[in-house]
C-alpha cells in the first residue's frame, strides 16, 4: 500500500500544529515545528485567510496526517461512519482511535505511529491471544493487546513505555505496564478522544 515517505516536520508545519509524528522528538526543542513555526515552502511566511473550504480542508488534512492514512482509506471510514448510527462526526473518530495501531501507541507500547505499525505488522501484537498484523483492525470493548513473548520485543516496549511515562493513558484503556498488557475498558466517547480537530467541518466537507 502507498505511503507518506516525506519530511514528518513539513506536515506539522503545513497545519501549525503538532501532530506528534516523530515519538518522543516532538516534545523536544528540536521538533520541527518549534524551529520553523510557519508554513514550508517560498511563501510560507506569508499569511494568508482560509475560506470555508480551506478551513474544511485543512480539518480533513490534520486529522488524515494525524493517523496516517491516505485519502482513499480515510474517506472508506467517512462512509463507513455516516452508515453508523448516531454523530458521524464522533463515530469517524472511534473508528480511526480504535484502530490497531493508535490502541498500541496510545498504550506506550511504541513511541510513535509508524513503529507501532511495524510492531502490528511483524507480528509482535496478540488481541486476544491471537497474532494480528493488521494495523488497522479495530479493537473492541473488552479486547485484551497483549505483546508476544519474545525477549528482545519485550525489552524494546518497556523502553518505549519508560520514554513515554509522563503521557496520559486514556481513560477508555488499561494497561498493565508489568505484564506488557493492555485491555479496551470501552469505546471511547469523544470526550475521550484528546484529537484537537474540529469534526463537524470534516463532515460538512464531504457532504458537499
Amino acid at each position: 500500500m502507498a505511503k507518506y515517505t516525506g519530511p514528518k516536520c513539513k506536515l506539522c508545519r503545513r497545519e501549525s500544529t503538532k501532530l506528534f509524528l516523530k515519538g518522543t522528538r516532538c516534545f523536544t526543542a528540536k521538533c520541527g515545528i518549534e524551529l520553523r513555526n510557519f508554513a514550508p515552502g517560498q511563501h510560507g511566511q506569508q499569511r494568508t485567510k482560509l475560506s470555508e473550504y480551506g478551513q474544511q480542508l485543512r480539518e480533513k488534512q490534520k486529522l488524515r496526517r494525524i493517523y496516517g492514512i491516505l485519502e482513499r482509506q480515510f474517506k472508506f471510514y467517512f462512509v463507513k461512519a455516516q452508515r453508523q448510527k448516531g454523530v458521524t462526526g464522533e463515530k469517524l473518530l472511534q473508528l480511526l482511535e480504535t484502530r490497531l495501531d493508535s490502541v498500541v501507541l496510545s498504550l506506550g507500547f511504541a513511541s510513535a505511529r509508524p513503529q507501532a505499525r511495524q510492531l502490528i505488522r511483524h507480528g509482535h501484537i496478540k488481541v486476544n491471544r491471537r497474532k494480528v498484523n493488521i494495523p488497522a483492525y479495530n479493537v473492541k470493548a473488552g479486547d485484551v493487546i497483549e505483546v508476544k513473548d519474545a525477549e528482545h520485543t519485550k525489552k524494546r516496549i518497556r523502553e518505549n513505555i519508560e520514554a513515554s511515562a509522563s503521557r496520559e493513558i486514556p481513560v477508555w484503556l488499561r494497561v498493565n505496564k508489568e505484564a506488557l498488557k493492555g485491555e479496551v475498558v470501552s469505546v471511547p466517547t469523544r470526550a475521550d478522544i484528546k484529537v484537537q480537530v474540529n469534526e463537524q467541518l470534516i463532515v460538512e466537507l464531504y457532504s458537499k
